[in-house]
């Protein structure tokens, strides 16, 4: 499902998060909501006030979907390669998404950094510094809980660091040619 032009009741109760506050919100079952998007295991909603909202994919059942996976299936082939894990890090970064905005976190040019180096112990700790588009954007614990958990998931990483920053302020240049053209800047 990526759009819904119907409304459609809520099968069951479940939490939302507010756009762009980033409020905790209880919907209850039979409420009318209209999915807006569809990405990266998450779903975009309008409820019938008005609000924009994001339903987890682990309540898809709620929009009477099946449950999707919060993250791409990951290969586990070749971890101890160099630059593997790194490779298999950035896909993961990939697979969020701005709950706004149907462009992934890396084409929208949210990761100031990405550094993977090896821990003495073994495997490899993971050290993500991102941004917002907006300051006054509520969703940064939001999006700073999915990707941990996502590249938490890659085999071979033992730790995540995910720190948001705001230095220096997101503009659009650091958008991906292939984001300007999907949102039709440019």
């Amino acid at each position: 499902m990526q759009k819904s032009d119907q409304p459609i009741a809520l099968f069951r109760d479940c939490e939302a998060v507010l756009i762009p506050s980033g409020e905790r919100l209880k919907l209850v079952a039979g409420a009318r909501i209209q999915v807006t998007q569809s990405l990266g295991g998450s779903f975009t909603i309008l409820t019938d006030r008005g609000y924009m909202a994001r339903i987890s994919g682990k309540d898809a059942d709620a929009l009477g979907l099946e449950r999707s996976p919060e993250s791409p299936m990951i290969s586990t082939s070749a971890p101890g390669v160099p630059g593997a894990v790194e490779k298999l890090v950035w896909d993961q970064l990939k697979s969020c998404f701005d709950p706004e905005i149907p462009v992934d976190i890396v084409d929208l040019g949210l990761i100031y950094r990405c550094e993977v180096t090896p821990l003495p112990q073994g495997g490899s700790r993971v050290e993500i510094r991102f941004t917002l588009t907006a300051p006054g954007c509520g969703m940064g614990q939001v999006l700073r809980e999915d990707i941990k958990t996502r590249v938490s998931s890659v085999p071979g990483v033992g730790e995540v660091d995910v720190q948001l920053v705001w230095d220096p302020p997101w503009n659009q240049n650091r958008m991906s040619r292939e984001a300007k053209n999907e949102l039709g800047i440019e």
